[in-house]
Formats: structure tokens, C-alpha cells, sequence
């Protein structure tokens, strides 16, 4: 089903990338986004629903000194979130605070807790600790992937281990196991990798792919919903990483960025350079599916084609690269597209289709 927004708009100055859900703030749907100006001095904003749900609130408007290129908020403080940035040749990645008392101050600045200054190469993504309070959070660069503690109270980041990921590598982004802490995926160019946080090596990879994007499904152990260049949409078991389970077609162009929902199985929200947003359900087959006798014709041909399309959201006049769910109301999710617009949209239309 296609169709034009019937969500709630709200426009950024510049042109935007990055947006998420402030996952921390247990009282309101809220998101922060951040700009990506070449010429113009960066914004932060912090972007709440209204308690009528019926438009998005400017909640809090903060300078940034650079292109916004990774955003993500703290899951257990609302006011902490990190950024990787760029100006010209120079790059870097920090974590940030808002102010306190910041809707009393006429400009309120973001204060510095600590940079992650130890990158040799252009920093890609920060990853926190899954759910609740810890000190540990990981980043990843074109070249290396590092283990940093963090003290906010001390404001200070202190790295703990750091692996290469070889001379063959060319890291992009990546996500952290929600079932198993130990582990952190990379993407590449052609792969994905795995690596064992204890010993900072690598375990296992899926290979023989273009990623854009990759996230777990909260819901399920062992499953990873990935977005590539050309062949759409695979939902794998990584238990079995060589070949998909589920195979979705994705968007006319490239798909960016894919997202499982935190509540409902087998909803997956997909964001491409098409200037779409795509809502699917797909539900792969549980392990006990994979060993049962009524569930033989998987295991012959283990590539499932499906196209479950619930719906597509195609009022976008560019490219769409953000998109993040709300971890206080899974119904809902955010997107951004390059122009600056967001739209959150309420999928519970759809949610009787299952």
C-alpha cells in the first residue's frame, strides 16, 4: 500500500542526516536530531510530541561547532547523547550534556563531557550499552573499533581495549547485541563482522554484501535485519550467517537505514534514497520452526521470498537517512529526510494487518 504522510512535521533548518529516539526520557515521546550545514554553525534539537500528539514541540535548541554525521542518545540519562562530526578535513566524536535548567537559559550551551580523541581514522558510529546504566560504550572508525569507559560525573573517557579491523577493511557503522553484550557488529563494505568484546577479536562474519545498514531484533535472539545496495532487505539467523532466512525487496534505489521495532515482532521500518519510508512485517521462523518436520521446505531452500509490505510512506521530497522508533510508544517512529523534515507517523492503522 503506498501513500502520502499523515503524520506530524517539523522543520530543521539545514540539512539533516541523523535522528533518535531519546530513550531515557520515560515521560515524553521525544527525539533529538542534529544538522549537517557546510557553511552555517550546526544545530541540536530536542523534539517532543505534544501531550495531544498533535504536533512536535521544539523542546530545546543547542549549537553544534560541526556537521553532524552520527547521533545517538544516552539509554539511561535524557540530557547525554554523542555525536560524530566533521569540518573539512578534520573529524571527530564526543559525548555532550545538555543544560540542566536549559529551557530557563536564553542560549543554552551544550557542555563537552568528554572527547573520544583517541580515533587515528575518520570516526564512523558510538555505540552505548544496550539497555540500562553503564559505563561502557564502543566506537567504531573506518579502521578500528574501541571499548571506552565512560565517567560522567568525572567527565572523562578512557579507552579500554581498541582491534583493528585489518588493511582489507573499510568500516561503516554498526550495532551492539541487546542478548548478548559481549558482542558488536561492524559493517564493511563487502561484510559484516562480529567481534567478541572480552578479547576484541573477530568471531564470525556474513560476507559477500554491500551494507548500508544493520540492527538486532530486540525481540529475538540470534536475528539481524540487515539494508544493502541493491538486493533490499535480509533477515538473517546467525546461527546460520551464510545464507538469509527472509529476503524483502527494499526501495527503488538504495536502502539506508532499517530498524526492528522495539515491541512489536516482525516490524521492521526501512528508510532509502528513493524519499520513501517502508513499513514491513516479516516474521521469520522461530528455532523451533527451523527443526520441525512441518517446516522442511525452509531448510531445502532456506531463501525465503516474501513481500510484506504493510506500507509505504512516499511524501518525502529527498532522500530519507534518518529514522528511529519510540522505545515509550513503539507505534510511533521518527524519520528524517536530507532536507531537514521530520515526520513522525503512528503505525497503529496497521498494527490488525499482522
Amino acid at each position: 500500500m503506498q501513500g502520502g504522510s499523515t503524520g506530524i512535521g517539523y522543520g530543521l533548518k539545514y540539512q539533516a542526516r541523523c535522528i533518535a529516539d531519546v530513550k531515557a526520557d520515560t515521560d515524553h515521546t521525544s527525539f533529538i536530531t542534529g544538522t549537517l550545514s557546510l557553511k552555517e554553525e550546526n544545530e541540536v534539537h530536542l523534539i517532543r510530541l505534544s501531550s495531544s500528539a498533535t504536533e512536535l514541540v521544539c523542546e530545546g535548541l543547542f549549537s553544534h561547532p560541526n556537521e553532524i554525521w552520527d547521533l545517538a542518545s544516552c539509554p539511561f540519562d535524557q540530557r547525554i547523547f554523542s555525536t560524530v562530526f566533521s569540518s573539512g578535513e578534520s573529524h571527530g566524536a564526543a559525548i555532550w550534556q545538555i543544560p540542566e535548567l536549559y529551557g530557563e537559559l536564553n542560549s543554552p550551551q551544550l557542555e563537552k563531557i568528554a572527547s573520544l580523541d583517541a580515533h587515528k581514522s575518520k570516526p564512523k558510529c558510538i555505540l552505548w550499552w544496550p539497555s540500562g546504566k553503564h559505563d561502557k560504550l564502543v566506537s567504531i572508525d573506518e579502521q578500528n573499533l574501541y571499548l571506552w569507559s565512560l565517567d560522567t560525573s568525572r567527565k572523562t573517557a578512557q579507552v579500554l581495549s581498541q582491534e583493528s579491523s585489518g588493511i582489507l577493511h573499510y568500516l561503516s557503522g554498526g550495532a551492539w547485541d541487546p542478548h548478548d553484550v559481549n558482542v558488536v557488529a561492524s559493517t564493511c563494505e563487502s561484510s559484516i563482522q562480529f567481534w567478541d568484546l572480552r578479547t576484541m577479536k573477530k568471531t564470525n562474519s556474513i560476507e559477500h554484501g554491500h551494507f548500508r545498514s544493520l540492527d538486532y531484533d530486540s525481540k529475538k535472539k540470534h536475528m539481524l535485519v540487515t539494508a544493502e545496495d541493491e538486493s533490499g532487505i535480509h533477515i538473517w539467523d546467525l546461527r546460520k550467517p551464510k545464507i538469509p532466512v527472509l529476503e524483502l525487496p527494499g526501495h527503488a534505489h538504495w536502502t539506508w537505514a532499517v530498524r526492528c521495532n522495539p515491541e512489536y515482532d516482525g516490524l521492521i521500518a526501512s528508510a532509502g534514497t528513493d524519499s520513501t519510508v517502508n513499513l514491513w512485517f516479516a516474521s521469520p521462523p522461530s528455532s523451533d520452526d527451523l527443526s520441525s518436520k512441518r517446516f522442511c521446505s525452509f531448510t531445502e531452500s532456506p531463501l525465503k521470498r516474501v513481500d510484506p509490505l504493510l506500507h509505504s510512506y512516499s511524501d518525502y521530497e529527498d532522500s530519507v537517512y534518518g529514522l528511529a522508533w519510540s522505545f515509550r510508544e513503539p507505534s510511533l517512529f521518527a524519520s528524517l529526510s536530507h532536507d531537514g523534515r521530520v515526520v513522525v507517523e503512528s503505525i497503529k492503522p496497521y498494527l490488525t494487518r499482522k
